[in-house]
């Protein structure tokens, strides 16, 4: 039995020399033939797994006496062929990134120029936000001018001071208190008689 495991050894070997060579080429082949190589690698992967099944089954009916040593050799197969998938996949993105590159017409300085649309964004976005903030502030400073119209209207009136204050805010306030609001408010709306 340890022939037939001999056997599948030397297939593995052979095998993953293979599927190893034309791993390394795949990034380099033109579109068309990048396909065929991938489609091949592919097939070959398969066969080398059912080159580790049928290693592993003889390894299974070989006496527990000499057992650890195929089992040894068994786990250094296995790392192996994870290591062609690994490295496969690999090949496979830098191939599938190439292609999309090839589709969409990028070139290597696609990230510099996304970066420079970023930014230009960015500024524009800031300038509107600068804009917004200033017609804002006019709004409320209109806001503001249009609530002190009625008050401008009765300070115009030739009343006493305590009297449009009542008129304007009723008898129950505090009138210093009212005086010195209006003072703050509006600058100098009524002088200071203190």
């Amino acid at each position: 039995m340890s022939s037939d495991f001999e056997g599948y050894e030397q297939d593995f070997a052979v095998l993953t020399a293979e599927i190893t060579s034309k791993i390394a080429r795949v990034p380099r082949l033109p579109p068309d033939e990048k396909k065929q190589m991938v489609a091949n690698v592919e097939k070959q992967l398969e066969e080398a797994k059912e080159l580790l099944e049928q290693m592993d089954l003889e390894v299974r009916e070989i006496p527990p006496q000499s057992r650890g040593m195929y089992s040894n050799r068994m786990r250094s197969y296995k790392q192996e062929m994870g290591k062609l998938e690994t490295d496969f996949k690999r090949s496979r993105i830098a191939y599938s990134d190439e292609v999309r590159n090839e589709l969409l017409g990028d070139d290597g300085n696609s990230s510099e120029n996304q970066r420079a649309h970023l930014l230009d964004n960015t500024e524009r976005l800031e300038r509107s936000s600068r804009r917004l903030e200033a017609g804002y502030q006019i709004a409320v400073e209109t806001e503001l001018s249009e609530s002190f119209l009625p008050l401008d209207h009765l300070i115009s009136q030739p009343l006493s001071s305590a009297c449009w204050l009542r008129t304007l805010f009723g008898s129950g306030h505090d009138l210093k208190q009212l005086q010195g609001w209006l003072l703050c408010g509006q600058g100098h709306i009524l002088p200071d008689r203190s």
